[in-house]
């Protein structure tokens, strides 16, 4: 009896340790798998300056920042693209104005300020977050001349307080013709929204556009930076004074940027200015007046030139994650409700969380709607990189979803993974960057690019359009708009709804590039 309990105690004291050690190991798995298997992480150290350049990124980064250049409009000035020249250098003459500078918004040339303005937003924003990476990896200067080309032809499109140039150009006779836009020969109407035809929307845009480059450019060209501010003040006060959409005051505008609602540009808009001159009113604005009727606290939506919700939640959480000492207990429930609603946008966006959205490829791309369907992906990415800075310059450990936690990191690989499909790690193994990889789309839906330089078209040039060959001019960082839900894309210019491209989905592109760069994190305040 004596040898045989012996016997059983010794298997007893090995199952023991054998089951420990299988716990241990099982929790090391855990805690290095996304969500931490339930338990709370440490912080991770602060990155220090930015790092080596990561060449994937910086490559894609010089790639993206190009197509700026091929979308721009007027006089060009240091021309680095080959087969494009001066346009629309009379734009704005009849109303006595130079509205000849801004961006076409597509592979066209209208001039549509809504989604012109969004760029310059975004752009602003990714400098303020990464300037110092787009610096070491030698960008920054592309990205300020584009973001300053934009913000010239904001300011000229504002001529008195109540009075703003929402769009250059006639969108029917636009896209009835295909022709290069340096010959182009039609009516280039103007529509404007003031006091008796508002448009809040596409106001409180330019708005926040340029609150937000005043900050850019406030250390390099003060004057230039208290011209944009005060623009930006007024052009909110107009906003926000007479209300309406500028699609109600000009209905054919619905369908092209027909905006859904005014109050996000309004709290988008108040957001950045609050930035921009730390003025406590606006601040505010967006939380004790504001922010329970418009804000939809608690519901995530997608960041997108229509919906601003989601990207100024997260950068109100800048106040929360970094502190404010002038902000009343009102005003900090009221940016803890948006860091919250922030938290759940993040949420939804991790492939592992409880309430990760189903709404994604069968390749990992988040995918909403087959038109354009990349600039929500290039979106999330952008709002992930920069919550997950914001997290690891705060010392903040982790973000908790339903009862799991993940850390900055894992907000960052879900980043890296977008830009990665983006990049060519997809089904189809095709970059959707034009210029950048192997192997790329070479029938962008984009009149420049699909006509010859020397070409006489007139308005009628659709045998390039509807032609079987590859484009003649390479439309260098167009991101096209992107696979349909099955991971497929077809490359046929015909096919305006994957190949066409859009400037403002460069925007956050360049933003999340500039992020993934280099080792990442941002300043504690823009000022």
């Amino acid at each position: 009896m004596g040898s045989k309990t012996k016997g059983c105690c010794g298997w007893l004291i090995v199952a023991l340790v054998a089951s420990l050690v299988a716990t241990a190991a099982v929790v090391a798995i855990m805690k290095r798998k996304p969500g931490g298997g339930g338990r709370k992480l440490k912080p991770l150290p602060v990155p220090g300056p930015p790092g080596a350049i990561d060449s994937k990124y910086g490559d894609a980064l010089g790639v993206a920042l190009q197509f700026f250049q091929v979308q721009k409009a007027g006089k060009l000035e240091n021309n680095q693209i080959p087969w494009r020249g001066d346009s629309a250098t009379d734009d704005g003459k009849q109303a006595g104005l130079d509205l000849s500078k801004g961006m076409y918004d597509a592979g066209d040339h209208m001039k549509f300020t809504f989604p012109m303005a969004f760029t310059a937003t975004v752009l602003s924003w990714s400098i303020l977050e990464y300037g110092d990476q787009m610096s070491a990896a030698k960008q920054l200067d592309p990205a300020l001349d584009a973001l300053r080309w934009i913000t010239d032809f904001l300011i000229n499109a504002h001529p008195s307080d109540n009075v703003f140039y929402i769009q250059v150009g006639d969108p029917d006779l636009d896209h009835n013709c295909w022709e290069r836009p340096e010959t182009m020969s039609e009516k280039r109407p103007l529509t404007q929204i003031n006091t008796k035809s508002p448009g809040s929307d596409v106001a409180a845009e330019a708005a926040a556009a340029m609150a937000a480059a005043s900050m850019v450019f406030k250390s390099k060209d003060t004057t230039y930076s208290d011209s944009l501010l005060q623009h930006a003040q007024k052009l909110f006060t107009f906003a926000d004074t007479y209300r309406g959409l500028a699609s109600d005051s000009y209905p054919k505008l619905q369908n092209y940027y027909n905006s859904t609602g005014y109050t996000d540009e309004l709290l988008w808009a108040a957001s950045w200015l609050y930035h921009a001159t730390g003025d406590q009113t606006y601040l505010s604005y967006v939380t004790v007046q504001n922010g329970q009727a418009f804000a939809d606290w608690g519901r995530p939506t997608w960041f997108s030139w229509d919906d601003k919700l989601a990207g100024t939640q997260v950068l109100l959480s800048r106040i929360n994650f970094f502190g404010s000492k002038q902000t009343s207990n009102a005003e900090n429930m009221g940016i803890k409700s948006y860091r919250d609603t922030a938290e759940a946008v993040i949420c939804g966006l991790l492939p592992d969380s409880p309430s990760a959205t189903a709404s994604r490829t069968g390749g990992g791309l988040v995918w909403i709607s087959p038109w354009n369907s990349l600039q929500h992906a290039t979106n999330a990415a952008f709002l992930a990189v920069v919550y997950s800075d914001y997290m690891l310059t705060s010392q903040t450990a982790a973000v908790q979803c339903s009862g799991k936690y993940y850390s900055p990191t894992d907000i960052r690989n879900f980043a890296i993974s977008q830009v990665n499909y983006i990049l060519g790690d997809n089904p189809m193994k095709l970059s959707y960057l034009v210029g950048y990889g192997s192997s790329y789309p070479q029938q962008v839906h984009h009149r420049g690019a699909s006509i010859p330089a020397d070409a006489k078209t007139g308005c009628k040039g659709f045998q390039y359009l509807h032609s079987s060959s590859p484009n003649p001019n390479v439309a260098m960082g167009a991101l096209v708009g992107g696979p349909f839900q099955n991971d497929t894309f077809v490359d046929s210019r015909d096919n305006a709804l994957q190949t066409e491209s859009s400037t403002y989905n460069s925007g956050t592109l360049v933003g999340v590039l500039s992020g993934l760069v280099t080792t990442s994190s941002v300043a504690q305040s823009f000022t």
